[in-house]
């Protein structure tokens, strides 16, 4: 007798094998019986004739190290297949602290990562000082999916060397000694890996950039020795040049990357995009990767499924933010606020005013500048979303082909659909409109699918739909020479993220694997527009875009959502170390 029969199905198990039309039985939150017309009866049977059924999505790349303190359903990712994440990315967390540097580390997270920081001052009770102890609040929480986490170096290092940590001033010999001891038991207590910054865009509220920005490599070393002495994990990194900037020591990083993995015999990952000032970099740097397998070293490129920027709309981030008769009725309720623009006196006087000057104070202030400055590089993006739009979808094509200027297409299109429009900025991995970049990355044997930033840049993107992005885009919706096979697809987000963090007891659909499952109406799974909302603790924004076509998403063997809705049931938790 089985808990839970899946019949009919067609079957992407995430071991890279084509599909194939079978059942998949369950009993005690585990994988039972996998194969053809499964005999036995069962408790629940899902039918899931013409339906995908595949093992969980696992993103690798999420920073949900606030949000998981208050919220245990955790989205958008939760809403996209994922049932298991994995947080304390690129340098930035919330342990350890010292007392009263919380504040200090709110704001780090709120200027690398774009996280309201009223929200995260009103949401966490900081019930933890160490690294264990914020471990062991995690483990107090019953959650939608399961979640793993890394130790950051900025709060490791600021938390040794205090201002001298923060300021990014030089650590010695007894500082990194501290730091790898600090490390090596946060691992030895459960972490997945150690994580670090380098890129110089990475900065807190007050400009600052992320500790161990500038780190010298006895430092890094120091950190990689503790990962190896606490039992081992995956070293992750936003290295330098990752934004465009420091491209200089971009291909430097990779020196040391291959070094340290091969030292300690763990796994590097890191952050890879291609850049526009050098189009080409990302290849090379994807080339030495596979090279330096010969050296003992795993070194893994995180790759992006889709164009990686910025949404510019009405609510978020947009070119006439600045001016002052848009400034003046920026507090309205956007209802009042889109009529309001809709008069022909106020688009006037908006389209010909002068922005106010520039606020030092505000980290993001310079991005309304920005916006003004690419109309070549801005995309309607249209409903449903397309994230590999033509060049006649820029704002430049439209108004030349109008005879009009830039500004007053992008003025009209931030009105439209009532304010809810959204445009697309691609900073990374769209040089001269090219996606077959993307593709070229995702077929790597060494990339691993991640920067999802789920949790993250909550008025800039939404990019943990990536796995649904995946699925359609990628497996679907392009012709039939360019997409994707199905099977690479799932197994990019299910077995090889999983196994890059030791987490083998899941990611594909065999016997006696846990039991996460998604039952997918894949030819109608469809992206939704990203719309913003207020629903963060003190009214804190976020971008949430859901996707239409999941029947069921199981964590352990429970149906956690059901045709896209919460069940309310929590059967996730803490993940305490490799599998």
């Amino acid at each position: 007798m089985y808990d839970t029969k899946i019949t009919g199905g067609n079957i992407v198990d995430g071991t890279g094998e084509a599909p194939f039309v079978g059942d998949v039985a369950i009993v005690d939150g585990k994988i039972a019986a996998v194969g053809p017309e499964l005999d036995g009866d069962a408790a629940e049977t899902i039918d899931a004739t013409d339906r995908l059924v595949a093992p969980g999505f696992v993103d690798c790349h999420t920073h949900y190290d606030g949000q998981v303190t208050w919220d245990d359903l955790l989205e958008p990712s939760s809403g996209h297949g994922v049932t298991t994440l994995v947080m304390g990315n690129c340098g930035v967390g919330f342990a350890p602290v010292a007392d009263g540097r919380e504040d200090w580390l709110i704001q780090l997270m709120e200027g690398v990562e774009d996280i309201p920081g009223s929200a995260l001052t009103e949401g966490m009770n900081w019930n933890w000082r160490t690294f264990p102890e914020y471990l062991d609040a995690l483990d107090e929480r019953a959650l939608s999916v399961d979640v793993g986490t890394q130790i950051a170096h900025g709060p490791v290092r600021a938390y040794v060397m205090g201002e001298r940590g923060a300021r990014n001033e030089p650590a010695n010999s007894e500082d990194i000694a501290q730091m790898s001891d600090i490390v090596a038991e946060a691992v030895q207590a459960g972490a997945l890996g150690v994580s670090t910054s380098r890129v110089l865009g990475h900065r807190a509220m007050d400009g600052e950039p992320v500790p161990g920005t500038y780190a010298a490599e006895d430092e890094l070393f120091g950190l990689g020795r503790g990962l190896e002495r606490g039992g081992g994990g995956v070293f992750e990194l936003a290295p330098a040049g990752a934004d465009g900037q420091d491209l200089v020591n971009a291909q430097r990083e990779m020196t040391w990357m291959r070094k340290l993995s091969a030292e300690i015999g763990q796994p590097v990952t890191f952050a890879l995009l291609q850049v526009d000032a050098e189009p080409d970099l990302w290849r090379s740097l994807m080339d030495e990767s596979l090279e330096a397998v010969s050296d003992g070293a795993q070194c893994f490129p995180q790759v992006a499924a889709r164009p990686f920027g910025l949404l510019i709309g009405l609510q978020t981030h947009h070119a006439f933010a600045k001016r002052p008769s848009f400034v003046s009725r920026a507090h309205l309720p956007i209802d009042e606020l889109v009529a309001e623009l809709r008069e022909p006196k106020v688009r006037a006087a908006i389209l010909a005013e002068d922005d106010l000057p520039p606020d030092p104070t505000q980290l993001f202030d310079g991005l309304t500048a920005l916006v003004q400055s690419m109309p070549h590089m801005l995309y309607v993006m249209g409903s449903p979303p397309d994230y590999e739009p033509g060049p006649e979808s820029a704002v430049s094509a439209i108004a030349e082909a109008a005879g009009v200027g830039p500004l007053e297409i992008l003025y009209d299109q931030l009105i439209d659909q009532d304010g809810r429009s959204m445009l697309m900025l691609p900073l990374f991995n769209y040089h001269d409109g090219n996606h077959d970049v993307i593709r070229e990355q995702l077929l790597h044997p060494r990339s691993v699918s991640g920067l999802s930033d789920g949790g993250a840049h909550c008025g800039m993107i939404c990019d943990a739909s990536i796995p649904s992005y995946l699925l359609t885009h990628w497996a679907r919706d392009r012709s039939r020479g360019e997409r994707l096979p199905l099977e690479l697809v799932i197994a990019k987000q299910t077995r090889d993220t999983a196994y890059l963090y030791g987490l083998t007891d899941r990611g594909t659909l065999e016997v006696g694997k846990k039991a996460d499952v998604n039952v997918i109406n894949h030819a109608a799974l469809t992206l939704t527009s990203p719309v913003l909302v207020h629903d963060l603790p003190a009214g804190g924004r976020r971008l949430l875009q859901h996707a239409d076509g999941y029947d069921y998403t199981m964590v352990s063997g429970q149906v956690t959502r059901r045709n896209g809705v919460d069940t309310g049931k929590r059967p996730g938790g803490l993940l305490r170390g490799r599998r």
